[in-house]
């Protein structure tokens, strides 16, 4: 088939089906176009058979298959173009507004738009977390008991394998596939490559690979699969028509492999090797001032996976000073404050949906100091609540910094539950930690009403998009 047909087959098979009107959704295998329809009766089964570059058709329970063969993703990707039917892989703004300019504005919004997707996944973990942390403090249950390891390794698996969700959700909004995306995510938290990289001296074809973790990380598979998406379009532009279904996978993957590993991974894990000695620099050189910037940047910090840095730093202190000067506290009140952020948001909304998963998300950061429901699916999701955070963890580190309160151990959570790291033979120590979170987050709290403004369409369109994408994700995958 002509590639300027497929825009008038794809306009033929949705009007067979009833128009626009009659699709909730469509998405595509190997070689099938798959439709939930609202009402079957309508569809012409017999026009739709008999379209040029339609193979056949049929009834799979409720969903409509229209076979199309190897150009089904040139059909598909035509529809999406030119209609308004959400699909799997539903093209976004940027794929459609090719000269649309450039901006943070856009990079934020690429990046919300591949978290959000998560948030039942997010909230789903950080809750188990709080489960698990209640059940131990209060002695109901013992770390060393089955129901406490299980409990605790299924909140876990939410944030250590967000790569590979990460790979699927990215996919999806930069236009790519969505099965190739997880496995770009896969490939970074496998276990032999991360016994590999733990043994040293792993190449690919000579070229080194940078020893780094990607466990809980989002932002290189982000910017992996992205570039995916684009090597993935050259290589369905000029791949021959009947092997492209196996050229498509192989071709890309070849590709993305070694620039992955050896590239685009490492970039996110070489800038943080200099966060333990900024972070020092900044204690040192400002003082308490260096807690408040801490606090007001680690949000960020978590956003481009940086975070994971801090780790030796914090182990190296411990083991150096016995106590931890500046990290834990600005990273347990930036915890509190995203916390703060979206209980303004729950607490000014009008949206019911809103409310509802901006509390939840609430409770999550400031009980178990998981912050990656609140800070992606709210926070930075409407911008405004991300700098009222900010603005809180300035005050509140600054209130901490200048009482000089120090962690005396590593916190089980960096959330309300870390206060007991804070005791020791001087009670000021807590106090001043306590105060600061407390102000701080009164800050947030206000900050965040003032600055945030609900927009007049209904909120609550990408929540119900959640949901869907994450019924239908299967469907996209077989």
């Amino acid at each position: 088939m002509a590639k300027n047909n497929y825009d008038a087959l794809g306009k033929s098979i949705v009007e067979s089906l009833g128009g626009e009107g009659n699709i909730t959704f469509f998405t595509h295998c190997m070689t099938r176009l798959r439709f939930n329809l609202k009402d079957r009766s309508i569809v012409d089964e017999e026009r739709v058979k008999g379209l040029e570059g339609v193979v056949g058709s049929q009834w799979s329970g409720e969903q409509f298959q229209v076979i199309i063969g190897a150009q089904v993703g040139d059909v598909y990707n035509s529809i999406l173009k030119n209609t308004t039917i959400e699909g799997a892989a539903k093209v976004s703004e940027e794929i459609k507004e090719e000269k649309k300019k450039f901006s943070i504005s856009t990079i934020f919004d690429a990046f919300a738009g591949c978290i959000s997707p998560l948030l039942p996944v997010l909230i789903g973990s950080g809750m188990l977390k709080i489960v698990t942390l209640v059940l131990n403090l209060t002695g109901a249950i013992s770390p060393e008991s089955g129901t406490y390891i299980i409990l605790d390794f299924a909140g876990d698996a939410g944030f250590y394998f967000l790569p590979v969700f990460v790979g699927a959700t990215a996919a999806r909004r930069f236009g790519g596939n969505m099965g190739l995306g997880m496995m770009i995510g896969g490939m970074l938290i496998h276990p032999n490559f991360i016994n590999a990289i733990a043994e040293g001296n792993l190449n690919f074809l000579s070229i080194p690979v940078y020893s780094a973790s990607y466990a809980s990380t989002i932002f290189p598979a982000i910017i992996a699969v992205f570039v995916m998406s684009k090597v993935e379009q050259q290589v369905v532009k000029f791949s021959p028509t009947a092997i492209r279904a196996i050229l498509e996978p192989l071709i890309t993957l070849l590709v993305m492999i070694p620039l992955t590993l050896c590239l685009i991974g490492p970039i996110g894990a070489m800038l943080g090797v200099y966060v333990t000695a900024g972070v020092m620099w900044l204690y040192n050189t400002m003082g308490f001032v260096g807690v408040a910037i801490l606090a007001a940047a680690w949000p960020f910090m978590v956003l481009t996976g940086m975070h994971s840095a801090i780790t030796p730093y914090l182990t190296q202190s411990f083991a150096t000073l016995g106590y931890e000067p500046i990290a834990l506290t600005a990273i347990i009140i930036a915890n509190l404050n995203q916390g703060a952020a979206a209980a303004a948001v729950a607490f000014k909304s009008k949206s019911l949906t809103v409310k509802s998963s901006a509390a939840t998300c609430s409770i999550t950061a400031i009980l178990a100091g998981v912050t990656e429901p609140a800070m992606f699916g709210i926070n930075l999701r409407f911008k405004k609540p991300m700098v009222g955070a900010a603005i809180g963890s300035l005050i509140g580190g600054c209130i901490a910094g200048l009482g000089q309160a120090h962690a005396y151990a590593f916190a089980a959570s960096a959330g309300v539950f870390a206060f007991p790291i804070y005791i020791t033979d001087n009670i000021m120590n807590l106090v001043w930690m306590v105060v600061g979170c407390a102000v701080g987050m009164l800050g947030t709290f206000i900050s965040t009403l003032i600055l945030y403004k609900e927009e007049a369409t209904d909120s609550t369109e990408e929540s119900s998009e959640t949901v869907e994408a994450s019924t239908d994700m299967t469907g996209a995958m077989e």
